[in-house]
């Protein structure tokens, strides 16, 4: 879809279905400048009192004499209730309204707003990510009219005529983001028998040959042999799929020596190994590398918005299959740094490839780390499937991560880490054990991970509940949600500013 802001008069433009947003009170009626369509409105609305609720949409067809084939009307709610996430949500509903129309040409009048909470820059850009988030579809292994599905331009327009050049700026922007939110989605939603190890790190090379300011590197199995890296090749070791630990390196302030690492579990098919998950939506399994698929996505963007900040990508990919050769329970192994760990079940391996990962991460000089992964059913039972739950060492640095989220409307919530906790992964034969039992299953596995971090700065992100919706609502479709890239863009161009 190609996207562009505009600042023509209305009568100017022409487009297969143009839409007008509207308040809940009927006196906050968006201004168009064209007094035809103003009084279309407004009789519109005087038959129905209701079209300015949250959400709601109504197509008006009949329009002679105007350069649109329909116009939609889309209820913003209450202005004091809009905040930048609900403009997401709401384009979204739009423009799968008018997709559902066949329109190929799109045109919104930049939601306008009396009071100062939400500048138009802060509008603009959420309008595009919500549009292009809500028009994501995952076609790839469709067969019929894929080409009738998609809306070829969608243009906002700016009626105030001022910011043009920021607004400009703000959708560019805003295109980067989403489209990389929807590369996430992609690799998700692709299966297993497509997106292996293998063809995870081809596109995070493919990244750097495109993307000139991203380093690129893929270990093998002998080198991550060399290495030491038993936790992350003792995972692997069921499966005939090589391993592959992924890194990607932008450097945009060379006068700096803060290295932040985006470290993201990449286990392509999880089927739990020797301690085997029930058959039942075990195909679900394939978005087990919804982490790794964030971090290379949030690299994309960051390479094309360039930020000046240092990043270090770090995702170890494997298999977790049972066979003759798979890890077992009751096995010891010796990681990376040297802990040895007491395999309880083979189905907690997420957190055994990110214990090598992120020495490695401080091996390369990581200052600061944040761990992203799809680790714990116990996550989803403790927050459902709206917020990802977060562990930390270090209060300063979750709060930036905190802050992040919340300005691009990913939902997180802080968990306790108390020392208590860490007495559930004691073991008796070993350093340590990679499960804790049921009880605070996602505080235990945090904490787990946090062994291996040395005190380095650290956050980690369970996107267990978050990465994939069952259902359509606001711009998530059903599928892979790309959670959390647009975070992990967001952190990045916050530390620029630090």
């Amino acid at each position: 879809m190609n996207i562009e802001i505009r600042n023509n008069l209305i009568t100017e433009i022409s487009c297969d279905t143009l839409i007008i947003s509207l308040y809940e009170d009927p006196n906050s009626i968006t201004k168009t400048n064209d007094s035809h369509l103003d009084t279309l409105v407004h009789e519109f609305l005087r038959d129905n009192p209701a079209s300015g609720k949250y959400g709601e949409t109504n197509m008006i067809t009949i329009l002679p004499s105007t350069g649109y084939k329909r116009i939609l009307l889309l209820g913003l709610g209450k202005e004091a209730d809009l905040t930048t996430d609900k403009i997401r949500q709401l384009s979204a509903i739009a423009i799968r309204n008018v997709r559902k129309a066949r329109s190929k040409t799109v045109a919104a009048i930049l939601y306008q707003t009396t009071t100062d909470k939400i500048h138009p820059m802060s509008v603009a850009k959420s309008m595009v990510e919500g549009t292009l988030l809500g028009n994501y579809q995952f076609l790839y292994y469709k067969t019929e009219a894929k080409d009738s599905k998609y809306i070829e331009k969608f243009t906002i327009i700016n009626l105030s005529l001022s910011h043009q050049t920021q607004l400009e700026q703000a959708v560019l922007n805003a295109t980067v983001i989403a489209d990389s939110v929807n590369y996430a989605r992609d690799l998700v939603n692709h299966p297993a028998c497509y997106m292996t190890p293998s063809k995870l790190a081809a596109s995070a090379v493919e990244i750097a040959n495109q993307e000139k300011n991203i380093e690129v590197s893929v270990l093998n199995t002998q080198e991550m042999q060399q290495l030491g890296m038993s936790a992350l090749l003792a995972v692997a070791q069921g499966s005939t799929e090589a391993p592959k630990l992924i890194t990607l390196k932008y450097i945009g302030d060379k006068s700096s020596t803060d290295l932040t690492a985006y470290v993201g579990k990449g286990i392509t098919f999880d089927s739990g190994g020797i301690s085997l998950k029930p058959s039942n939506n075990m195909g679900e399994m394939k978005g087990d590398m919804a982490g790794a698929a964030a971090v290379l996505a949030a690299m994309q963007a960051i390479a094309r918005l360039k930020p000046k900040t240092n990043l270090l990508a770090v995702i170890p990919c494997s298999e977790n299959m049972p066979s003759g050769c798979a890890l077992k329970p009751g096995d010891v192994i010796k990681s990376m740094s040297g802990y040895t760990i007491e395999i309880i079940s083979t189905d907690a391996e997420g957190r055994l490839l990110l214990a090598d990962a992120i020495t490695y991460a401080k091996k390369l000089g990581a200052t600061k780390i944040v761990d992203i992964a799809t680790l714990t059913g116990a996550c989803v039972v403790a927050l459902g499937t709206i917020t990802s739950g977060v562990i930390t060492n270090d209060t300063a640095w979750c709060q930036q991560v905190l802050a992040a989220a919340e300005q691009c409307g990913e939902k997180m919530w802080q968990l306790p880490a108390y020392d208590e906790y860490k007495e559930q992964i004691k073991s008796d034969i070993a350093d340590l054990k990679n499960s804790g039992g049921r009880f605070a299953g996602t505080i235990t596995a945090g904490l787990f991970i946090e062994k291996f971090t040395a005190n380095t700065p650290w956050v980690h992100i369970d996107i267990a509940g978050t990465s994939d919706s069952a259902s359509e609502k606001g711009y998530n479709v059903k599928g892979a949600t790309g959670a959390p890239v647009r975070t992990l863009i967001q952190l990045a161009m916050n530390q620029e500013d630090l």
